[in-house]
Order: C-alpha cells, then sequence, then structure tokens
C-alpha cells in the first residue's frame, strides 16, 4: 500500500529531535514533497539544521499551513487534543506521529515495547540480546535515536520503545512481538483518566503476531482475545515466562526450559528480573536460540545511571541509581533490591519540594545506613535511625567504603535532582562510578 499517494505538502508540528528526524527521513526518501515546520516555541531547537528548501514557522501556529497541509506528522508531546490538530482531523486532513511514518516504510522484522516502567531497560537489553545473538539489531525509539533515523538497509530486527504519546498517532505498524510491561498512574495532565492511559498503550497490539504481557498485572492483557499471548510472570508457575526453584537455585524458565539463575544476572532488583523474561519471551517471538544470548545476558548490567552495578570488589556491590531523580524512582529500586548485608544508601541533592516520608515504610523494612548529603540532606534525617548527616556524596563514600564487607551494597539512589552539586544526573552518576571502580 502506498501511503504517500496523493501527498505533496507535509507539515511538521515540532521541531525537537524527533521532528528533526522527520524532516530528515522526509527529505531523503520523499525528496518531491513540500515540506513545512510549525514549531510553537519562539526559538526552535534544531531551526539551524534545516535545509534551505525547507519551510520554518515559529512562535505560534500557521493556521494556512494546517489549512493546506494533505498530511500533518506531530511530534509525541503535542497531544491531539489541541484545538488546531482536532480542527484539522475534523476537516479529514490525517494526523500521524513519526512511529506511523516508520511502519509505512518497514518491512523488517520490528519488537516494541511500553508500558508505565521499565520500558527503557527491556528495550535496550533486547536490543543487546539480539546483537550477541548475531543479528544486525537497530534500537530506538522512545530511547535514545529516534525511530526514523534508525532506517537502514542491511538492518535485520528494529527493536522499539514506545510511549503512549507515540502510540496515540500509529494505526498501522506491524509486530512480532508487543510487550506492555504494567500500568502505573502517569501523564495524567495528558489523558482523562487511567482507562485512557491504558486505551493508548493497548494500540501497541493492534498489528502484532504476538502479546508480550505481565500475569502479575491484569492491566497489561491485551483486549482482543483472539491475540496469542506470551505471559512473564514472577508469581505465577504456569506462566510461559516465571521464575522456578531447581535444585535450590531460583531460574528464570522459558516453555519448562531453565535459562538462567537469577542469582547469575548482573541486572539489579526485583524488577530486573521481571524485564529480563520480558526479553526473553520478546527474542522467542522472532525465533533467536536463548543459548546464542545466554551469555550476554549473564553480563548486561543495565542502562548507565539506571540501577547500573557498576563494580564489585571483596563482595561489595557498587549500584549506580543515579537517574532517581525523585521519590518513585528511589521506590522502585529499593522495593526490588535483594541485600544479604548491610545496604549504604546515598540519597540528598536539590528535593525539588517534595515529600520524602513514602520512602520511609521501605527503608524500615531494609538492613540500611543512610547517607544523607547536598542541600536538602536534612530531609531524609528523620527517616531512619541509622541516618548520617554528610556535605557531599563523595564525603559519604569515603565515610561508608571502609567498613563495607561481603554482602553488602553501596547505592547511589538520591531521590533528588543533581544541580545543587552537579551539572546534571549523568555528571553525578559518572563521579560515583569512577570512585567505585577505582576503590579497593
Amino acid at each position: 500500500m502506498n501511503h504517500w499517494q496523493g501527498i505533496s505538502n507535509v507539515v511538521v508540528a515540532g521541531l525537537g529531535i524527533t521532528g528533526l528526524s522527520v524532516v530528515n527521513y522526509l527529505e531523503k526518501y520523499h525528496p518531491q514533497l513540500s515540506i513545512k515546520v510549525i514549531d510553537t516555541r519562539p526559538k526552535a531547537p534544531n531551526a539551524d539544521q534545516l535545509s534551505s528548501s525547507v519551510e520554518l514557522h515559529t512562535g505560534s501556529w500557521n493556521h494556512v499551513w494546517l489549512e493546506q497541509a494533505d498530511l500533518i506528522i506531530a511530534n509525541p508531546g503535542i497531544a491531539l487534543a489541541t484545538p488546531e490538530l482536532e480542527q484539522a482531523i475534523a476537516k479529514g486532513t490525517p494526523v500521524v506521529g513519526d512511529i506511523e511514518v516508520f511502519a509505512w516504510h518497514v518491512e523488517v522484522p520490528t519488537l516494541a515495547i511500553t508500558g508505565s516502567n521499565g520500558k527503557s531497560t527491556v528495550t535496550d537489553l533486547t536490543g543487546a540480546l539480539a546483537k550477541a545473538a548475531g543479528l544486525k539489531v537497530a534500537v530506538g525509539g522512545n530511547i535514545g535515536v529516534p525511530a526514523l533515523d534508525l532506517i537502514a538497509d542491511d538492518v535485520e530486527l528494529y527493536v522499539l520503545e514506545l510511549s503512549s504519546f507515540q502510540l496515540e498517532t500509529t494505526t498501522s505498524l506491524t509486530l512480532q512481538g508487543a510487550a506492555f510491561l504494567n500500568l502505573s498512574e502517569d501523564h495524567m495532565d495528558r489523558y482523562r483518566g487511567m482507562d485512557d492511559y491504558k486505551q493508548a498503550k493497548q494500540r501497541i497490539f493492534d498489528h502484532a503476531q504476538v502479546a508480550v504481557v505481565n500475569g502479575d498485572d491484569a492491566e497489561t492483557l491485551p483486549t482482543q482475545s483472539s491475540l496469542k499471548r506470551s505471559i512473564f510472570s514472577l508469581q505465577d508457575q504456569q506462566a510461559a515466562y516465571h521464575v522456578e526453584l531447581l535444585d535450590g537455585k531460583e531460574w528464570l524458565v522459558a516453555h519448562n526450559q531453565p535459562v538462567l539463575p537469577t542469582e547469575k544476572l548482573s541486572l539489579v532488583g526485583r524488577h530486573n528480573v521481571a524485564n529480563a523474561l520480558a526479553a526473553i519471551a520478546l527474542l522467542d517471538t522472532v525465533g533467536i536460540k536463548r543459548e546464542s544470548y545466554v551469555a550476554e545476558l549473564q553480563r548486561y548490567n543495565g542502562l548507565t545511571h539506571r540501577c547500573q552495578l557498576v563494580a564489585e570488589h571483596d563482595g561489595v556491590k557498587w549500584v549506580n541509581d543515579s537517574k532517581a531523580t525523585n521519590v518513585a524512582s528511589t521506590l522502585a529500586a529499593l522495593s526490588g533490591l535483594e541485600c544479604q548485608g548491610m545496604l549504604y544508601l546515598l540519597v540528598g541533592g536539590n528535593g525539588k519540594g517534595a515529600d520524602f516520608s513514602e520512602l520511609q515504610p521501605v527503608l524500615s523494612s531494609l538492613n540500611v545506613t543512610l547517607g544523607c548529603y547536598g542541600a536538602d540532606g536534612d530531609e531524609f534525617m528523620a527517616l531512619h535511625d541509622n541516618a548520617v548527616r554528610f556535605e557531599t556524596m563523595q564525603q559519604a563514600i569515603a565515610e561508608f567504603a571502609p567498613k563495607a564487607t561481603t554482602g553488602d551494597i553501596i547505592m547511589l539512589s538520591p531521590a533528588c535532582a543533581s544541580f545543587d552539586q552537579f551539572p546534571n544526573f549523568m555528571v553525578r552518576g559518572d563521579v560515583f562510578t569512577e570512585i567505585a571502580q577505582s576503590w579497593h
């Protein structure tokens, strides 16, 4: 089917990273089109990267351009409920996103992942395992590289992270495997309620051959009863992908075949055991042999700055979760953590006015010593009896590291922004990692 038939005027709404990728794609593959870009910000990012043949309007909507458009390709950050887009849709002008354009172009097997939490890790892990199996893989979408920038003739498998925003404007994406990992409250400023949000996520199944779903979260089950399901679960041993005790060790099990003992995973936290099962289930949908990637599954230590095991000395694990810039992220990291000894937890920074009391119940269940540092370090002191105040993260590490023994974990999961002492969370994580790897 030629989706471009009858289209000559295209308006790209939004000139962020995604918008620029759309323009670059159109110029490369559809040079005959007239391309116009609208960005309602007074100063559009990436404007200097547009070619002279692309017209740009900034600071407001250009209603004449929208009226003349045969196709509008909207940035996922722009809601379909925006009046200008609603008017275009009412007039019959197609409004799509970059993932729909990707779907029109690509015929190679594609896997996609959505969910409220963990989708970046599962996307990255699935891609890493497929690469280890010898495939030429392109990984991106809502993570890293925009989908249209991934397109290349030699790619054998695409692995995409998709947000609910991207799925709203996608209607014809054919997927070998589509994973919906979990559902929790998010983006309520964009949706009418949880059901509205869930329906956006469910669109990932519309043209999927296999639905990979979380047996421990009923909200992820596809509404289409005829769709083949691959279920992963940490609780149900009847699920095709589950954990099971075999000879005294817990194993990842796929269709009754043991894959790897969970203790051999470098990934930290219970939630990452579920993420590993989801990745295995996705790779099974495209027939990749498990033995071809099991060594990489053992070795893979996560996305940088997200519950990432960055060093291990004398049985002490060092975990970089600098990406935890809010309470919810630190809660997720702690809820899934298994620590045989003492957890030395580094918290603090700029709290952005957050209420940290939500951390108290999970902290009370752990053998933990809190290192509270930075501008809002005082806010954490009342959360646990074993709380120690420091000026900087580095001072906390210098105090804790000599005390740590086999089975202990030194973990940075600050629940705060970094900009009181660091330019961003990446630099904060890099400093932690550098100290961790040089410590002996």
